[in-house]
């Protein structure tokens, strides 16, 4: 039997968990720990600690890219890794986690598995047409991109109160379809995480979106 760490050239493959120590990676899979965490307070209808993890996810996943441009060293097959952990990351964060916020809020009824599908396969979509052409122009994205997503899913639930829980599911409802359409749709949007302004606006954004949903927690 072959050496399963070596590659089809004979050399020598790093095995899976090495990966785990490189600081993008870490920072991604810490993504995914807020991810979790929101699904579970989603689930038990605690939404807004739900809201805090889905906001600290984009963070998460803002400050990997960041910290990868930035740190030397790192190999082709180092950035090639972390993407594809990227994308498995982002169909969970900002495509089941939104469908499942959606299912929750709505008492899991019927009718909210269309909206969840729709939400789950308008990121799935988003991300492999994303894997296959890249930027459009090198520079921006084709349709909105899906961080945007709990971004804008965060600040609408700041105006929960204002609604009876029947009226605010459904504005969950359109807001979340409406977000998909956008997701898939030929609209061309930047890049706003590879701006170090806008990473630290991003930075701002949630803190404050956190210091909002705590004190509503206490």
């Amino acid at each position: 039997m072959p050496n399963e760490k070596m590659n089809s050239l004979g050399v020598q493959q790093p095995t899976i968990l090495s990966y785990v120590k490189d600081l993008p990676n870490l920072l991604s899979l810490s993504g995914l720990l807020c991810t979790v965490l929101a699904i579970y307070f989603c689930i038990i209808e605690l939404y807004t600690a739900a809201m805090i993890g889905m906001v600290w996810a984009v963070a998460f996943d803002w400050a990997d890219g960041l910290v990868a441009r930035r740190l030397k060293g790192r190999t082709p097959i180092d950035a090639k890794f972390g993407g594809q952990l990227d994308v498995v990351i982002d169909i969970i964060s900002y495509g089941v986690t939104p469908a499942i916020l959606l299912l929750s809020y709505g008492k899991f009824e019927p009718i909210y598995l269309i909206g969840a599908f729709i939400i789950l396969a308008a990121a799935a979509i988003r991300l492999s047409y994303f894997s296959t052409y890249g930027l459009a122009g090198g520079t921006k994205y084709t349709g909105l991109a899906l961080d945007n997503n709990s971004l804008i899913l965060v600040f609408i639930f700041l105006f929960e109160g204002f609604f009876s829980n029947s009226a605010f599911s459904i504005v969950l409802y359109i807001s979340g379809v409406g977000l998909a359409i956008l997701n898939v749709s030929e609209i061309k949007t930047p890049k706003l995480s590879g701006n170090t302004r806008n990473v630290y606006l991003l930075g701002a954004y949630t803190l404050i979106i956190t210091a909002i949903y705590s004190f509503k927690l206490i």
